[in-house]
């Protein structure tokens, strides 16, 4: 006699088997029930925690079909012993992603003011930015932002994003940064007269950025200050030859530049 299974369940309604992937340090997943996007960092007694791009963790039970893979769904295992033991990390202190390659770029933007600013921000960010798509263009200068702007013509597909120096109340610079009204840009700032000063004194081995009298070029100001040759080019890669991740940048300069990032990357 035929024996038949107590299962009455279509086969088409059955749940299809996933597949298991190691929990592997690094390894980018999504929570489906929180939408937490992050890179594993810990994998111990049945549980997995991730860390996302600004550095928040979170813990979550390893459930079968608990997470998601590049839109597919998982579950995660832990990883053999022989697994690496840490995650490498970014010069901005996001967990690497070995092998990534760079994102086709976005129609949005990030500007910064001048090549200065840009350089850093590649040093630091690089990476990041090149995972996501996005690029870092110079301004020389915010007097013309408006129009700028206006010129980009930001909108839900396109988001332009804006780093200014010197951006505090009452500057030229916050009055030209309060004329950008467009829902698609977003312009923030540090509040150090140049992008030099963002940079850690203790990073350089000196004790303090010097103050410099109004009406002097700040920048040859400084150099002579510091008993460094009157040449603003040798001294900037001085400065950034001292910056070897975001541990070296100041905290109103790091903020910033992810919350731009973050704001590029988000559709509208």
């Amino acid at each position: 006699m035929r024996q038949y299974s107590p299962d009455l369940t279509p086969p088409w309604k059955k749940p299809q088997p996933v597949p298991e992937v190691p929990a592997e340090p690094g390894l980018v997943v999504e929570e489906p029930g929180t939408g937490f996007c992050g890179a594993v960092i810990r994998c111990e007694a049945g549980t997995v925690t991730l860390e996302d791009r600004f550095g928040k963790h979170r813990v979550f039970p390893m459930e079968p079909r608990g997470f998601l893979l590049e839109g597919r769904v998982v579950t995660l295992v832990r990883p053999s012993p022989a697994g690496p033991a840490r995650p490498s990390r970014t010069a901005s202190g996001s967990v690497a992603v070995p092998g990534a390659r760079a994102r086709v770029a976005r129609a949005g933007r990030i500007y910064v003011e001048g090549r200065h600013d840009a350089e850093l921000v590649e040093k630091v960010w690089g990476d990041d930015l090149r995972i996501e798509g996005v690029v870092v263009e110079y301004l020389e200068g915010v007097d013309d932002l408006p129009s700028i702007v206006a010129g980009f013509a930001p909108g839900p597909d396109a988001r332009l994003g804006v780093l200014v120096d010197h951006l505090v109340p009452g500057s030229k610079e916050w009055r030209i940064a309060q004329s950008v009204t467009s829902d698609h840009a977003l312009v923030v700032g540090h509040p150090y007269i140049d992008i030099w000063e963002a940079v850690k004194p203790s990073s350089l081995g000196i004790e303090a950025w010097p103050r410099i009298p109004r009406g002097q070029d700040w920048k040859t100001g400084v150099c002579r200050t510091l008993g460094w040759p009157e040449n603003t080019g040798a001294a900037w890669q001085r400065i950034l030859s001292g910056v070897r991740s975001y541990k070296d940048l100041e905290p109103e300069l790091l903020g910033r530049v992810e919350e731009l990032i973050d704001f590029v990357t988000t559709p509208a």
